[in-house]
Formats: structure tokens, sequence, C-alpha cells
């Protein structure tokens, strides 16, 4: 039976056991998964940025890791975004039709304004410019691009501040404090 992990990964982890540091050592010594996750055998499932927070998935099982992180899957991953800005309606069809950046078009995503969530507090904070507000937002993408979501966020005009990713599929880090992981059943 496979192994499948959720991991609440936190704000400023990486998305590796080791910590290979860049050149000339700078680097060393960051928090990486093994600060958090004493499973053997299991390797991330996709990737999640260093400054972005949320659910990781990780598994033992190599069909089952390629089915959830190969884009040509397109397995829905749910992102809450709080962006720079009051969003309106012409930025959220942009979004809902797709965005151009540097490396093409996007898959259109689905997006939605929504109240501020409940959400474990970020360490560090985000930085808080007193007169621009922000908003947040609920988006899905079916592809996996570098810095996706922050840059189709930049690309309406509404940088991103926080990004947590909640949901992969089927799976959510709903129930899970920031570090915490648990054990799931998986289905291939």
């Amino acid at each position: 039976m496979a192994r499948l992990i959720l991991f609440n990964k936190p704000y400023g982890v990486l998305c590796q056991f080791t910590d290979r540091g860049s050149e000339g050592g700078a680097g060393i010594g960051r928090s990486t998964l093994s600060h958090y996750i004493a499973v053997s055998g299991v390797y991330p499932a996709g990737r999640l940025d260093r400054d972005s927070e949320g659910l990781l998935l990780l598994t033992d099982d190599g069909r089952l890791q390629a089915r959830i992180a190969d884009p040509k899957f397109k397995l829905a991953k749910t992102y809450l975004v709080q962006v720079e800005g009051e969003v309106g309606e012409d930025a959220l069809a942009t979004l809902r039709r797709g965005v151009r950046l540097k490396d093409g078009m996007t898959r259109p995503a689905e997006v939605e304004r929504i109240a501020d969530p409940e959400l474990w507090p970020r360490d560090p904070p985000i930085r808080v410019r007193r007169h621009v507000p922000d908003c947040w937002l609920k988006l899905t993408i079916r592809e996996g691009r570098n810095r996706q979501v922050r840059r189709m966020t930049a690309a309406v005009g509404h940088p991103t501040l926080r990004l947590v990713r909640w949901g992969i599929g089927e799976w959510t880090v709903e129930g899970l404090g920031v570090g915490e992981w648990r054990e799931v059943s998986a289905r291939r």
C-alpha cells in the first residue's frame, strides 16, 4: 500500500529533506522537511515555494507522485491568495480566461473573492501598508508553472502578499496546524 502524507508547510521551509545551499554555502541551515517529518522513503509530489505555505503531499509511490505532480493529469490545485488592492470583476474575468505570462498563456483559472479566511498567523507576518487595501481570492489552477499564481495575480495588477495552498485534488490542509502532518490512505 502506498504511503501518502499531507503536510501543512510553514512559510520559509524548503520542499526538500536536506539544504544543499547555494553557491558559496549561503543558505545552509535553512528549515527543511526533515525538521518536521521523520518518515523515511517519502518524497514531495510537486513543489511549494519557500515563501508559500500550506498543503504539500509526500508519497513513497512513484506512480502516485507523477499523478499528483505532472500537469498532464490536470489535478486541481486550490490556493487562498492575499493580494494587494481591491480586485475587481475585470481582473477576475482575466484570470478566468487565462493570463498571458512570459512563458505563454495560462489555462483558465477558477477564481472568486472570499472573506478573510481563518488561518494560522504567518511568521514573519506579511508587510502591511496602511494606505493600500488588500483582499483574498480563492484560486484554482490545473497546471503548475514556476511561481504561477504569483505571476498571474501580478499580471492583473494585484501582487500576491500571502499564498496558501489549500488543496490538491481531493486532499486539503483543513484540520492541520502549521507544521503538522498526517498520513492518509492513498488511492491510485
